[in-house]
């Protein structure tokens, strides 16, 4: 059996280091790649990112032979090391991808850190964090589908995000409070790698924005301003709260979305195909994942106010239906869903479960109020 390279030996001993343990840019954990260059440790799917910048990474993976000169460069730096270099002026409400984010955010952030060193320099920061950003964007057309050059306006003193249908319009077609602003990447539902899907609620209904921008640093400057503006929004509401109890409030994902049939409140209708997306409390429906406006919205409260989700469909369940049933139970009315496959149904319910696991909040009674469901 041959031995093990001296280099390889030594590169061990590296890896069980305190910080080498986790990629040093997702934080997947056992990571089997280095850069030589920047002296840390990634997993294979950063290590895929750190050759798109070759001019400042070069990787290895962990599985090759090693030599001791190679090994000291790694052990000269390591992830702890690199981080309190590299990260060392992030601000609280930057976004941190972790490995399972999309590529466009995972990339970026390995290029801010160690191509632009955005976080060594406040000043780079300015895109993101001076409050005010304006800008052209892709924005998709509610009735046509097509992808039209909007001007996007983002004012924290405003507390909106504003844009405009032509660019000398003195009046914005939209205007969407940062109070209810959200923002979510989906290059899948949208079709494109930097595609970020914007919602806002608008008489207490949410409306859905679908844009992107060829340049992915623009693309993801624009989500931070909006986490930015969001955080300094959330600090003069809440004086009191810190910035990890902010933060995770900032932006969310929706918790799943897909398709499943629906029928209406009497239960007497036939089952129609929908896309839903379940955002928080939230289950909306839409005809198209791409909709401006849902169909319908459901508020999902806690089991304490008398929520639950059932598998299966009640027996008297009429009409021709996918056939693996959901039953969610409310205090007005049972809503009836039907996934294609077992395996969605048992996500959803899953999903629909975390929900009404978790009590509810004081703010999440007055939104329960308001709902409006339309049928």
């Amino acid at each position: 059996m041959a031995l093990e390279p001296e280099g390889n030996k030594l590169l061990q001993d590296v890896l069980a280091r305190p910080g080498n343990e986790t990629c040093a840019d997702c934080g997947n954990p056992e990571p089997d790649w280095a850069s030589l260059t920047l002296g840390v440790f990634v997993c294979q799917a950063c290590s895929l990112l750190h050759r798109s910048i070759p001019h400042i990474s070069r990787v290895k993976s962990v599985q090759d032979t090693w030599d001791a000169s190679e090994v000291e460069l790694v052990a000269a730096m390591g992830n702890s090391a690199a981080k309190a270099k590299y990260e060392q002026k992030v601000p609280a409400f930057y976004y941190r991808p972790t490995h399972t984010d999309c590529k466009l955010l995972r990339e970026q952030w390995i290029r801010a850190k160690y191509e632009r060193n955005e976080f060594e320099f406040i000043e780079k920061q300015e895109p993101y964090s001076a409050g005010y950003r304006e800008g052209f964007l892709w924005k998709r057309g509610r009735d046509n589908g097509q992808f039209l050059s909007r001007k996007f306006v983002l004012s924290e003193r405003e507390g909106a995000l504003k844009y405009f249908n032509k660019q000398d319009a003195r009046d914005p077609k939209a205007v969407m409070k940062i109070e209810t602003l959200n923002a979510t990447f989906q290059p899948a539902k949208i079709g494109n790698p930097c595609g970020l899907q914007i919602t806002y609620l608008k008489d207490n209904s949410t409306r859905n924005i679908f844009v992107y921008h060829s340049d992915a640093k623009e693309m993801v400057d624009w989500f931070n301003a909006i986490r930015a503006a969001r955080f300094h929004y959330l600090q003069v509401a809440f004086p009191g709260a810190s910035d990890e109890e902010l933060v995770p409030k900032l932006t969310r994902n929706f918790m799943k979305e897909g398709f499943m049939e629906k029928t209406g409140p009497k239960h007497t209708e036939g089952f129609k195909k929908r896309w839903f997306t379940m955002d928080d409390r939230r289950l909306m429906y839409f005809k198209d994942p791409l909709d401006a406006y849902a169909r319908g919205e459901v508020f999902i409260g806690s089991k304490e106010n008398s929520y639950t989700v059932l598998s299966g469909l009640p027996p008297s369940t009429q009409g021709y239906h996918w056939n693996h049933g959901i039953t969610i139970v409310t205090p007005d009315r049972k809503f009836l869903f039907a996934c294609e496959t077992e395996a969605e149904q048992r996500d959803w319910i899953a999903a629909f479960q975390r929900v009404i696991n978790r009590p509810m909040r004081p703010q999440e009674y007055a939104v329960e109020a308001h709902f409006k469901h339309k049928p």
